[in-house]
């Protein structure tokens, strides 16, 4: 390596990569912040519908997600209420019908069900701590199952059993079979509970940006001007204890430190020499991304407000599995956004991929959704650049054998990304919290 020409390197240009920059700048070391893709933002994507802001990813905010909150106000980008007022639908079992609150009542005994499942994830989160889930006394044990086998040794029934494969899938991008139940009840916990993870009033889809939530990466961005290099695929890095030489597809840069802001499976496409310790190697090829798809779809105006709706429904029957109303008020444009389920979805053509979103609409708010203004949709899956969303599905025996690596520092190289943050894992406001963390590492290992 010929010499330093920055104190850190900070790979990846989403909100943990420009938070942790944001941090070191104010602490006056001298960053730069590579950035694959054209654009910044990472999992955050904001695209205009009907003249209306819409989050392609990451899109909800709510209490005690402090980091971002905090970040977004210092900003400058304002926060609204998720419409709520009215009831909800689900679809379940060939029929829908109206419920209120976050849970449905599919039977008196399903909800009873729900709430023995509940009561017994929320006793298991207390026996674990978040930062060291690998070291609890059962962790073995639930590391070594699926939360899908987990629901049926308890007993679950098929409804609760399928409610929660919703919640599987709108939360990591995948089934229940495919994560770890220790995954499960951490990430719950980090979260505050089900209810916190789960609610709109009160919970995680509580508030949402109108200004669309890549906004704060842009002026994040912004305030870093010059630092930030769009277009630079990183393709190698070498290091030694005190160096590191970054090669990208917009040249070599050369620092004391490097952050790699970057989901742990991404981590994968970058040759870094010499190589970490194998567990290192194994946890990025077994530290999987879920996958998740989005649709939108944009109406002269909310005809569903006017059957006392909210706009909010669940769905047992594909392509959309949940949806929420963002329209920006009574008089239109209506927007309903909807989660969708990536499998046989992606690989249709766009023309198909909207017609299947839009007979999921209708299928819950009546034949007035299959004739949109505009329409939108979103394969993160499928995406050619770091592919995989909303976050890790992370599978059975993964954090027993590796969580103690997953943001472990490696000589110069520290980790960032939501996946890494032990408050709010997987969602934005994780992100940030990792981006701080990450900054805060390096800082202390500089100034010493």
């Amino acid at each position: 390596m010929g010499g330093v020409g920055y104190d850190v390197v900070v790979i990846g240009a989403g909100f943990s990569g420009l938070a942790a920059a944001r941090e070191l700048v104010k602490d006056g070391f001298d960053v730069v912040v590579l950035e694959g893709r054209d654009r910044v933002g990472g999992r955050s994507s904001t695209t205009t519908l009907a003249g209306v802001p819409v989050d392609l990813g990451g899109t909800f905010v709510g209490p005690t997600q402090d980091a971002v909150l905090t970040l977004a106000k210092e900003l400058d980008c304002p926060t609204e209420p998720t419409y709520s007022q009215g009831a909800n639908l689900i679809r379940w079992r060939g029929k829908v019908r109206s419920y209120r609150g976050t849970i449905p009542k599919v039977s008196l005994l399903g909800l009873l069900d729900i709430g023995r499942i509940q009561w017994q994830v929320d006793r298991l989160g207390r026996g674990i701590d978040i930062t060291k889930p690998w070291a609890a006394p059962n962790a073995n044990k639930l590391d070594s199952t699926s939360l899908g086998g987990w629901l049926h040794s308890v007993g679950a029934s098929a409804s609760s059993r399928d409610l929660l494969a919703i919640m599987a899938r709108v939360t990591w991008g995948a089934e229940p079979d495919d994560v770890s139940m220790l995954h499960a009840v951490r990430y719950v916990k980090a979260a505050g509970g089900l209810d916190r993870m789960l609610d709109v009033a009160g919970g995680a889809q509580q508030d949402h940006f109108p200004g669309g939530t890549q906004q704060i990466a842009h002026k994040m961005a912004a305030e870093l001007g010059d630092r930030v290099r769009l277009d630079s695929v990183v393709t190698r890095i070498e290091w030694s204890d005190d160096a590191v030489a970054v090669s990208s597809s917009g040249g070599v840069v050369e620092g004391r430190r490097a952050i790699l802001a970057i989901p742990p499976a991404h981590r994968l496409g970058i040759d870094i020499a010499p190589a970490p310790p194998i567990g290192y190697q194994q946890l990025a090829q077994r530290w999987s991304q879920g996958a998740l798809s989005k649709a939108y779809a944009a109406y002269s105006r909310p005809f569903w407000r006017d059957k006392d709706l909210s706009g909010q429904a669940l769905s047992d029957q594909g392509p959309v599995f949940i949806t929420f109303d963002v329209s920006p008020g009574d008089d239109g444009p209506g927007v309903l956004l909807g989660f969708v389920d990536s499998r046989g979805f992606d690989a249709l053509p766009a023309e198909q991929r909207r017609h299947a979103a839009l007979k999921g609409f209708a299928g819950l708010f009546g034949p007035d959704a299959e004739n949109p203004i505009e329409y939108v949709d979103h394969c993160w899956g499928a995406e050619t650049f770091a592919p995989g969303g909303p976050t890790a599905a992370v599978p059975p025996g993964m954090w027993t054998e590796f969580g103690p690596l997953l943001r472990e520092p490696v000589g110069p190289l520290h980790w960032a990304s939501t996946e890494t943050a032990d408050e709010w894992t997987g969602f934005l406001d994780g992100a940030v919290r990792a981006g701080y963390r990450a900054a805060s590492e390096v800082a202390a290992t500089l100034r010493s």
